[in-house]
């Protein structure tokens, strides 16, 4: 398809966007960023969930977020593949089918009670959701200027967010309900509890997967057959593309190396800031029942953040500078986590989603600046960065179970400290006056 979106000026691409028969193309964007939203963070529920109705120990529980965020890392390159095949339209509506298989293991998962179905169910959700972030990601950043992607990510983010916020809610009513009981006081599975009431704890999320499944389903049938218009990420300005060009590997482009070294850490203690608040919550003393929506807070704290991004960038505040911020206040906010106890150091983590919120809309412009025809290769590479939401949140299981749930949060600070670097002079690394250096 001609590339009519880069061929007119920026003040057009707008319109032919509007002009489009159709549903405007950032609803549908919207869309399955509130899509990301809700099966990514349906984690934060399933690992106290599955701790309990599975019997594991905090390493063994935080499999769950390994599970999910480790297919980013084995799926990003083969995603990137699919699309140059596809193109992002189909890709995007492939990526939900296979969300949907995925959400539709959990069903024989529950039925047996086996964790490792329930591993496998999450792998395979990842996998869809690597293809559907490959594809949407870029997608976002390329149709409008990129001084203000950040803005647009950001809107996409309150979408993505919000779900977030709503999927710990509804999954926390069903699954974490009345289960104090079977909870001992360091918040493992009660040697009182038996095998039938952890059976019937399994079965609760039947139901609610099978609808997630349908949903799924429906929303492929309507991407695939929607208006939402082919873009082609291989050509850019003009001055941009002869640098690229010059370029013979994606991995010649330092900066876009260490926006997903960044991005890695980013997710890793996002996630982590998400997934473990209600495990923590349970730790420092807190039930469950209070606890389940401590991960809402932590997303509400996030739409705040892309709230302030929408009106900042780039009137009042540069991407940069966003993520230097960013940087700053997470690094503070991790210590007065770890320097605190009860509901204070609980609310710091909460907080940290606001020092999250800006980190993803800022990286993906800086990382993906003057890649050319190397875009969705680099896409690819970010989207392998999201594999820190395995590795990082596994790690601090390991620290909890070896020291203490508090102590093992001082993994946060020299995450925080590579942000604030990469805001700082990393995005700058081999880049001259906004080009690639050649």
């Amino acid at each position: 398809m001609t590339n009519i979106l880069q061929q007119r000026p920026a003040t057009e691409e707008k319109v032919v966007l509007q002009d489009r028969k159709g549903i405007n193309p950032i609803l549908i964007i919207g869309a399955l960023f509130f899509i990301f939203g809700f099966i990514t963070w349906l984690n934060s529920v399933l690992i106290p969930y599955l701790k309990i109705a599975c019997e594991l120990n905090n390493l063994e529980s935080y499999l769950v977020a390994f599970a999910f965020y480790i297919a980013y890392l084995v799926m990003a390159v083969p995603s990137g593949w699919v699309l140059n095949f596809s193109g992002y339209k189909k890709g995007m509506s492939l990526g939900l089918v296979v969300i949907a298989v995925g959400a539709i293991i959990f069903i024989p998962a529950a039925l047996t009670r086996q964790y490792l179905f329930f591993l496998f169910g999450l792998f395979v959700q990842g996998t869809g959701l690597a293809l559907l972030q490959t594809a949407s990601n870029p997608y976002i950043t390329i149709i409008g200027p990129r001084e203000s992607a950040a803005k647009r990510i950001s809107i996409m983010g309150i979408c993505n967010k919000f779900a977030g916020a709503l999927a710990p809610i509804v999954l926390g009513a069903i699954a974490l309900s009345d289960v104090d009981h079977l909870v001992d006081a360091e918040g493992f599975t009660s040697a009182s509890a038996s095998t039938q009431e952890l059976d019937a704890l399994a079965a609760r999320v039947i139901i609610p997967y099978m609808i997630i499944a349908a949903v799924l389903v429906v929303l492929a049938l309507l991407v695939y057959f929607s208006s939402l218009p082919e873009i082609d990420a291989d050509k850019e300005e003009e001055g941009v593309t002869q640098a690229a060009t010059a370029k013979k590997s994606v991995l010649q482009f330092p900066h876009l190396l260490l926006g997903a070294i960044t991005l890695f850490l980013y997710i890793g203690v996002e996630v982590l800031a998400g997934d473990s608040i209600i495990s923590y919550g349970g730790a420092e003393g807190i039930s469950l029942e209070t606890a389940k929506f401590f991960t809402t807070a932590t997303l509400v704290a996030m739409i705040v953040g892309y709230i302030i991004g929408i009106i900042c960038i780039p009137k009042y505040m540069s991407q940069e500078k966003a993520l230097l911020y960013s940087g700053a206040l997470g690094t503070l906010l991790s210590l007065v986590v770890i320097f605190t106890e009860g509901y204070v150091s609980v609310s710091a983590l909460a907080l940290l989603g606001l020092a999250n919120a800006l980190v993803w809309p800022a990286i993906w412009p800086m990382a993906l600046n003057g890649l050319g025809r190397f875009t969705k290769a680099g896409s690819s590479l970010l989207i392998m960065g999201i594999a820190g939401g395995a590795l990082i949140p596994l790690l601090y299981g390991q620290l909890a179970d070896m020291f203490s749930a508090r102590d093992a949060y001082w993994i946060l600070v020299p995450c925080y400290l590579f942000i604030f670097y990469y805001a700082l002079k990393g995005h700058k690394v081999g880049i001259i006056k906004g080009r690639p250096k050649l």
